[in-house]
């Protein structure tokens, strides 16, 4: 494979380092651009990759291109693209639909879409990709290696991009939140911010890997530690009684709609 990047930000650095790290590629079979070049430099010097001078020096010289700009021009920039052979585009572009990137890129490539979230950038994203009237079961399975090497991925019909930005795309801004709400109530109780922000970040990191490896649902493994009356009992009682799971909902429903209402 012969890949390229267009957009060298944060994201993009984050699935091509972990690209690179896992030997899907080799540094010289990939060829970035971004239109500020001081970024490109620094990806080419820091990865070994191939600093390119143009999008169209990417497309020409790749056969995979991850699309990783902000959706501001993000059409203009494929309109005003030279005709090149059909390729498979990747694009992380927010809220732009695959019918709009297919007929932005004249019907001629394969087109695959992405819902990434920031725990990429240390490894631990969970992804989400739906393929475009083009794409193929091998493409499919490319998307996959790529976004397999920064963490989880799901294959989903586009329809459902939705939902999922607002539950894992958006999703580590609301546990952030909790651990930030968490932290401030525990330092209000007596503990020091340090102490508290370890513990916090420690007890959300510990249960998610307990779901991950028991294979217990997050049901079975409350239940487990709630004790009749016990201190557990009285803080999901607080969280029941001030409508926990319905801000929650509300919280992934707000997301969703917007999510819908940028796509539209």
């Amino acid at each position: 494979m012969n890949l390229g990047l267009i957009g060298c930000g944060k994201m993009g650095r984050a699935l091509l380092e972990g690209i690179l790290n896992k030997k899907i590629v080799e540094a010289g079979q990939v060829r970035v651009f971004d239109t500020y070049q001081d970024a490109v430099k620094l990806m080419a010097d820091d990865l070994g990759v191939q600093p390119a001078s143009s999008n169209d020096e990417v497309l020409a010289n790749s056969d995979t291109v991850l699309l990783c700009i902000k959706p501001q021009g993000f059409l203009t920039m494929l309109e005003a693209l030279d005709e090149h052979p059909q390729r498979l585009l990747i694009s992380i572009a927010a809220g732009i639909r695959i019918s709009n990137i297919e007929t932005a890129a004249k019907n001629q490539h394969r087109i695959i879409r992405v819902m990434p979230n920031t725990p990429a950038l240390v490894g631990k994203g969970a992804s989400a990709f739906s393929l475009g009237s083009k794409a193929t079961a091998d493409d499919a399975e490319s998307a996959r290696r790529l976004l397999a090497a920064v963490g989880y991925v799901s294959e989903v019909t586009e329809d459902l991009l939705d939902p999922v930005t607002a539950l894992s795309g958006s999703g580590p801004a609301y546990i952030f939140a909790m651990i930030e709400s968490m932290v401030a109530a525990a330092v209000k109780l007596g503990l020091d911010q340090q102490t508290a922000l370890d513990l916090a970040t420690h007890t959300v990191a510990g249960a998610a890997e307990m779901v991950l490896q028991t294979g217990d649902s997050p049901t079975q493994l409350r239940e487990n530690v709630t004790s009749p009356n016990g201190t557990t009992f009285a803080a999901l009682e607080s969280l029941r009684h001030n409508q926990f799971a319905s801000i929650i909902h509300d919280a992934l429903k707000a997301a969703c709609d917007r999510s819908i209402e940028l796509g539209s």
